[in-house]
Parts: structure tokens; C-alpha cells; sequence
């Protein structure tokens, strides 16, 4: 069964969308922390948001943002704001589909049907997804999961951008200069700890997935990927 994030401040819409879309076999959750939108989305895995931009808070287009760093899960945006710039800047902010309020709830179906069918069904793509393996460790690059031994956990555009960069280098050491070129290739400035921060959260999910592989500092060079004991 899909799994929909609504994130609608509107209880009554809410209710009344989650109604009709558990009526097409789709499992929906109403979104309560309208303060940590992506946070709820890294928690619930949703394969799809049904996301208003009035939110109390941030707007729409923020959380939307915030949702593309670690998912590509399909986004529709469904608001009152119905000019032109405004969907347009929904669509440049990682939205796929807007709706303008009022709306038929057979065109939501209709628009949730496409998303799913696109993403997860008869129009998916039939490439495999692009994996790096090492061991028992597996790291999809499409939808930025890392696995162990079936246990999966989510990972931010970053980390995974540091975890492919590691796991295709093993054993190298890379520098902590190239790590920062490659990953912040597009800022003119990094602070020393960003890196580290970084790291440090990698080495947490890796841990959180009962991984042995472990991440080494080489004092003075950078990081690699080496199999720990635990």
C-alpha cells in the first residue's frame, strides 16, 4: 500500500482528502509538526506529499526545498494561490504537480494515480537503480538509501554524495581538500567543521544500519572506509 504525506493545516481538508484517498487503497497520514515538515518525512517515508503552501511557520516552498535534499519522493502542491508565478516557482522549488484550490477530489485521485504510476508503476522505469555494493553495505543513488543486510535508512543529499565518494574509493584515503571540492564545489566558502559534522552523521547512520563498515580518520590526510569489529 502507498504511503501519502498530507501536509494541510486545514483539518477539515485534510480529513476529508485522507478519507477519499484511503477509498483508492492509499494509506495517508495527516501532518501534525507543521515545524519540522522534512522532519516528519524523513520519519514516515511517504511516497508521496500532498503539500499547501500556507503553513504555519515556513511556506510550502521552503519545506519543499528542504524535502528535495534527501527525497525524491513526488511532490503535489495543492493551494489557493492560483497565478502563474506561483506554480512555476512550486515547479522550480522540486515540486512535480501543482492543484489550485478549489479542486475536485477526482482530479487529486487523478494526480496522485499519475505520480504513483510514473514513479512506482506501470510507467516507472525499468533500469535497475544505480548501486554501489560493498559487502553486506548497499548504497542506491536514486533514492539515497543506504542498506544493510536489509536494514535501510535514509541519507541527505550530502552524506550520500560522501558515502558514494568513500565506498567507490575504498581503501584509498581522500583527502579532506578533495572532499570538500567535491562536495561544496559550488560555495566559496566552508567552514573546517562542516566536514566533519558530516562525517560524523554518516558514521552515526552506518552504526544505525549495524554496519561494520567504519569510517577512518588518517591524522593530517582525510577519511576512508575500513571493516570495523562490531
Amino acid at each position: 500500500m502507498y504511503r501519502i504525506l498530507l501536509v494541510e493545516d486545514d483539518q477539515s481538508l485534510a480529513t476529508l482528502l485522507a478519507e477519499h484517498l484511503e477509498n483508492y487503497n492509499y494509506q495517508c497520514t495527516i501532518c501534525t509538526d507543521f515545524e519540522d515538515v522534512s522532519g516528519e518525512v524523513e520519519r514516515i517515508k511517504p511516497h508521496l506529499v500532498l503539500l499547501d503552501i500556507n503553513l504555519p511557520k515556513y511556506d510550502g516552498f521552503y519545506w519543499c526545498r528542504k524535502i528535495r535534499q534527501f527525497s525524491t519522493c513526488p511532490i503535489i502542491i495543492i493551494s489557493a494561490r492560483n497565478g502563474d508565478f506561483e506554480q512555476v516557482f512550486g515547479i522550480e522549488n522540486g515540486a512535480d504537480d501543482y492543484i489550485t484550490k478549489p479542486f475536485s477530489l477526482d482530479v487529486v485521485i487523478a494526480k496522485v494515480n499519475d505520480q504513483i504510476r510514473r514513479i512506482y508503476g506501470d510507467y516507472a522505469s525499468n533500469q535497475t537503480e544505480r548501486t554501489i555494493v560493498k559487502g553486506d553495505l548497499k548504497l542506491y543513488l536514486e533514492s539515497m538509501i543506504l542498506e544493510n543486510n536489509n536494514k535501510q535508512i535514509t541519507l541527505t543529499k550530502k552524506e550520500l554524495m560522501l558515502a558514494s565518494m568513500l565506498l567507490e574509493n575504498t581503501p584509498k584515503v581522500l583527502s579532506r581538500d578533495v572532499l570538500l571540492a567535491k562536495l561544496w564545489d559550488d560555495e566559496s566558502f566552508v567552514e573546517e567543521n562542516t566536514l566533519n559534522v558530516n562525517i560524523a552523521r554518516l558514521r552515526k547512520k552506518l552504526q544505525d544500519v549495524g554496519s561494520k563498515t567504519e569510517i577512518e580518520a588518517v591524522r593530517g590526510v582525510g577519511y576512508r572506509l575500513i571493516e570495523g569489529t562490531r
